[in-house]
């Protein structure tokens, strides 16, 4: 068996086109299914340990029962919908470091484990996304790294088990109120949902803390808009929220503690951002929701870069 795909270059809401080529043994082969998937690479929370573990999180039968006679060959077509969520791995063609993505092709015969084919693909920005990560370099923000975290995001439209997370430095005219600032993009056909967590740095007598801005935008935005200016806005606003909680006394400690998932919030941070009444509103709470599916399993071999 052999997955061929037309073209390993997608984006979110795109599709995968391909064949998968079959060629029979010496003797006839009764085939059951074959089914199609996309496997990332997640970063997972057990107890008190943090570890990656492979995810299939989107799947299609290409083909039901078949029977498949000795040395025929066979090639079955097939367009996989890629999700509005799926994760972004590919920025100006150059791969974004910590991510991974493949095909996955599985054969299933009967009495016979699954055999399966792993094809890497390449998930590039749609226009939005890319006008957002094009304005945080134009501020001057350096890409640190981008992994996937199991767990929802509260207040956006969510599907997926896990949520992408693109890291930076901060630039130099932020680096006096942020270390590092995490987007995260939630896609829809409508538009994006733009999480930022800032960093902050601590002060002389203050620890370190999170804040959270979330922002949405349309895709019809992309090239309305002055992307560097409202990049800005959100980072600004986002980082004097916190000093409008703190005032009110409200800190946020960033939970670094077990069972927090480094995502502590508190009811307080709640409680201020509906005081407050904030635009964009709040991501607050646990963030993590541990009721997720999927196999985990396997590795990729030689996958990575």
């Amino acid at each position: 068996m052999d997955t061929v795909l037309a073209n390993p270059n997608t984006r979110p809401g795109l599709t995968l086109e391909g064949q998968v080529n079959l060629l029979g043994g010496d003797a006839p082969a009764a085939i059951e299914q074959i089914v199609v998937g996309l496997v990332t690479r997640v970063e997972m929370e057990g107890h008190d340990t943090e570890y990656a573990g492979i995810m299939e999180f989107h799947r299609m039968p290409v083909s039901g029962p078949l029977q498949l006679a000795a040395k025929q060959q066979l090639s079955i077509p097939f367009q996989l919908p890629v999700p509005w969520e799926t994760p972004i791995t590919d920025v100006y063609g150059q791969r974004l470091h910590g991510m991974t993505m493949g095909l996955r092709t599985e054969l299933a015969i009967a009495r016979a484990v699954d055999k399966s084919d792993l094809d890497q693909v390449n998930v590039h920005p749609l226009p939005v996304h890319e006008r957002i990560l094009e304005a945080f370099q134009r501020l001057g923000f350096r890409f640190k790294h981008a992994d996937l975290e199991r767990g929802r995001i509260r207040g956006t439209q969510q599907t997926l088990p896990f949520y992408q997370e693109i890291e930076f430095f901060a630039a130099p005219q932020y680096a006096q109120t942020i270390n590092e600032v995490e987007l995260t993009f939630v896609t829809s056909p409508h538009g994006v949902d733009v999480i930022l967590e800032c960093d902050k740095r601590g002060g002389f007598f203050s620890s370190g803390h999170d804040v959270f801005g979330r922002y949405q935008v349309s895709h019809a935005d992309a090239d309305r808009v002055d992307w560097a200016q409202v990049v800005d806005g959100w980072l600004r606003e986002t980082t004097s929220r916190y000093g409008s909680l703190r005032a009110q006394g409200f800190g946020m400690p960033h939970q670094h503690g077990h069972g927090h998932h480094g995502r502590g919030m508190g009811v307080g941070g709640v409680v201020a951002g509906a005081a407050l009444g904030m635009a964009g509103g709040m991501i607050a709470g646990e963030m993590i929701e541990d009721a997720v599916e999927g196999d985990f399993g396997g590795d990729f071999g030689g996958f990575e870069e």
